[in-house]
């Protein structure tokens, strides 16, 4: 999951690069208005939980660079003021999450993490189910991206991830 997310987003960036500032900025009434909104919330959804992981018993060394960073107030906070910042930004954090998923363990996976979300609630949730909900929600929005993209006329391709599992021979 993690190079797939590497690899939507690369080719995700691409696309909206075609794109100039006024269009990546246009409010499109999405959930984050428009895309370059939609695309930094995933940013900052992503740091969030990458913040939130790094809390884990394991201290994963793989994330010290995100631990280190001041955590978004919120998950609609615009982490950067312009798309090249952050594609930038993204490119690294996909960067943290290969390397981060590369180094987890089944018995990782069994552990019940506490955390709190931005208001501040405390949750205890088994991380494996996390971690799904961490893939799924990047899922999620980059579907509602490449809407965005196709509504300003840029065709992204193939999304699948099915596009990234070997075919063996039957």
């Amino acid at each position: 999951m993690a190079e797939y997310n590497q690899w939507m987003n690369a080719r995700l960036y691409a696309a909206a690069r075609t794109l100039p500032d006024a269009e990546l900025a246009a409010d499109r009434k999405a959930f984050f208005g428009s895309l370059f909104g939609t695309l930094n919330h995933l940013a900052a959804g992503d740091t969030i939980w990458l913040q939130r992981f790094a809390q884990h018993p394991a201290h994963f060394a793989a994330l010290d660079a995100v631990r280190a960073l001041a955590p978004p107030a919120g998950l609609s906070q615009m982490l950067f003021p312009d798309f090249d910042a952050l594609a930038q930004y993204r490119q690294w954090l996909d960067g943290v999450i290969i390397a981060w998923a590369g180094t987890l363990t089944e018995a990782d996976l069994d552990h019940v993490l506490r955390y709190q979300n931005t208001r501040g609630d405390p949750f205890g949730r088994n991380f494996f189910s996390l971690l799904m909900h961490f893939f799924n929600h990047q899922t999620h929005h980059r579907g509602q991206a490449t809407t965005l993209l196709s509504q300003a006329g840029v065709a992204i391709g193939d999304t699948d991830l099915l596009a990234l599992i070997p075919n063996v021979a039957p």
